[in-house]
């Protein structure tokens, strides 16, 4: 018998809202447009609960596209996609640095 599919862990969950298509991710609480209020699921229990909420959302006609992220964290403890696709989701566009989320984070110029 083949083994059921596993959720990367640990890993957290991304959509886009489908109205506007900001990409989000799932906080305790709700969602937000920022990866570091994002819930990260550190065990199977949490991974499967976030997929049950992307389930219910996209029901909900919420988001659209909701699937688990493996995440690595970065020095101050945030999450960070661990594949190129959702890092740029939540950066910005790759061809345009000072455009996109990635440009509020850049420091300012002649800083």
């Amino acid at each position: 018998m083949a083994k059921p599919n596993q959720p990367p862990l640990p890993s957290i969950l991304i959509a886009n809202d489908l109205l506007d298509g900001e990409v989000l991710f799932r906080t305790v609480s709700g969602w937000s447009p920022a990866v570091a209020d994002a819930l990260v699921a550190e065990d199977l229990a949490t991974a499967r609960q976030l997929e049950a909420e992307a389930a219910a959302a996209t029901r909900r006609q919420e988001v659209v596209d909701a699937y688990l992220v493996e995440i690595a964290r970065d020095a101050a403890g945030r999450p960070v996609p661990t594949h190129y696709r959702e890092r740029i989701k939540t950066l910005g566009p790759s061809h345009r640095p000072d455009l996109g989320k990635q440009a509020a984070e850049a420091p300012a110029a002649g800083r």
